[in-house]
């Protein structure tokens, strides 16, 4: 017999309760001595009015506002985008009024084993990545990459491909030669081969520009206008990368080491209860460790960017934080479209109504920790702790954005479910246990345990081995499993 209730109040100060499962139209329920009755089938994941809120006013969730009322809402009415809209609107003023909290650190020092390269960084695979500084060279890096056959010692070998690298101008050009700078440095890649046309506007020679200083141990270069034949040339580059990164050998590093990217997409109304919660318990326990994790999607941070804002550990780190979310918000009206245009269609099908509650449940991803560092678009880390990183919510754009800054895997949380997979290993965490079980392929954990009484604490410390064994490389993401791989750039301006 299942004793799950059918309703949960997130916060004392919640108007609203979420529907753990389909709430018949008519039928009675009781939740802290509330007495529901709902007009309507109310959907699972979807909310559920817990008092009347009158037009006007604000409707409670996370004990935040998530938006107000547009008509009157009466006790046990589906409240949704029929009923509720935004309270966004364009850029604000942000005072810094912090308030953190500090994170336990743990008596034993963690290590996991790493292959530390050569300026001292550490990877968790031992890869050959191929990079096209242009698009026209597509098919050749993935010709490449098909033919050679990995030898023992390499994880794999896999091409990056990308539309980029010529017809651009200003920040689009700039940013497609940041980005994969990043990833040319990225620790997972013990060898890189860089593939070029000769003609394009991200030179060869500006390319080897913005990449600096390197291992040239770790790097070959190929412009294919410049040999006979491309595929010969190509192949021979590859096996003299995997003759020195083969030689690579795990050995035991410190837990401080690891870098984790934190992501969602097709979230749904329990994102917010589980799978974001538990990664933000995740991303705690690898700070107290001394281990960094790395916050993105500026857009879902709207609405419950003052909760991040008030963690800064400094003026400095909050007047960043607020340039970047104000920026962000910019870049939306320079284009003419509403700051609030958000959430999806599938997350409004999953029970998500607006931007702040959505936002509210995206930034528990960040858990507790004091945000130390805000990170334009295409830099790298640089301070140990919970990083915010200037990027886009597009899921592949802003996964590529946190791998080019360093990340050495991503936990990525859905309640609709994404086959997607970036650069370095991403791990697919599940709001709700029918999707885990749906979708067994895609996902590699199930966080909608907790909805069965599964206490968070145990349930974020097995999440937290799990991830230490992916780091080990004892265990691979679904998304490698997969061969799901790829990447994608941030683009704005004009292309020629």
């Amino acid at each position: 017999m299942n004793s799950r209730p059918k309703h949960l109040r997130i916060s004392a100060r919640d108007n609203v309760a979420v529907a753990l499962e389909t709430l018949a139209a008519g039928a009675e329920h009781e939740l802290s001595g509330i007495r529901i009755s709902p007009r309507v089938e109310i959907p699972r994941g979807h909310k559920v009015a817990l008092n009347p809120v009158a037009a006007g006013e604000n409707i409670i969730k996370f004990g935040q506002p998530i938006g107000h009322a547009t008509v009157d809402i009466a006790a046990g009415d589906w409240v949704h985008v029929h009923n509720i809209r935004t309270n966004l609107g364009g850029t604000e003023e942000y005072t810094y009024q912090p308030e953190i909290e500090p994170l336990v650190k743990p008596g034993d020092e963690r290590k996991f084993n790493g292959f530390v390269r050569a300026n001292g960084e550490v990877g968790i695979r031992n890869e050959i990545w191929i990079l096209p500084t242009v698009g026209c060279v597509n098919h050749i890096c993935n010709a490449l990459a098909a033919r050679f056959a990995a030898p023992a010692g390499i994880d794999g070998v896999h091409a990056f491909t990308h539309p980029y690298g010529c017809s651009q101008l200003g920040e689009d050009h700039a940013n497609t030669r940041t980005i994969l700078a990043g990833l040319a440095h990225h620790p997972n890649a013990g060898g890189v081969l860089v593939v070029g046309l000769g003609c394009e506007n991200n030179t060869m020679a500006g390319f080897k520009e913005a990449i600096g200083d390197c291992d040239p141990g770790r790097f070959r270069f190929l412009s294919v206008q410049e040999v006979d034949d491309e595929m010969e040339a190509g192949m021979k580059l590859l096996g003299e990368l995997a003759e020195l990164a083969g030689s690579a050998r795990r050995e035991p590093v410190p837990l401080s080491a690891l870098r984790v990217g934190l992501k969602c997409g097709g979230s749904d109304g329990f994102s917010g209860i589980t799978a974001n919660p538990l990664v933000g318990a995740f991303s705690d326990r690898l700070i107290a460790h001394g281990g960094t994790t790395v916050l993105t999607e500026v857009p879902e941070m709207f609405g419950a960017e003052t909760l991040l804002m008030k963690r800064c550990v400094s003026e400095e780190v909050f007047r960043g934080c607020v340039e970047m979310v104000n920026g962000f918000k910019e870049y939306f009206l320079r284009h003419n479209q509403v700051v609030y245009e958000n959430p999806s269609p599938g997350n409004k099908e999953g029970g998500i109504s607006t931007l702040e509650e959505k936002s509210l449940g995206c930034t528990q991803k960040g858990g507790r920790g004091a945000v130390v560092d805000v990170l334009d678009y295409g830099a790298r880390i640089s301070r140990p702790g919970l990083n915010l990183l200037n990027g886009p919510g597009n899921d592949i754009v802003a996964v590529t954005v946190l791998a080019a800054a360093g990340a050495h895997l991503v936990l990525f949380t859905t309640g609709r479910g994404t086959p997607l997979g970036g650069p370095v290993p991403t791990v697919k965490i599940s709001s709700n246990s029918e999707l885990a079980a749906r979708k067994k392929r895609w996902i590699d954990f199930d966080a909608g345990r907790l909805l069965d009484g599964v206490p968070m604490d145990p349930l974020a410390d097995e999440l937290f081995e799990q991830v230490v064994a992916i780091a080990n490389g004892e265990t691979t993401t679904r998304s490698e499993i997969n061969g799901f791989r790829e990447i994608a750039i941030f683009k704005d301006g004009v292309t020629l």
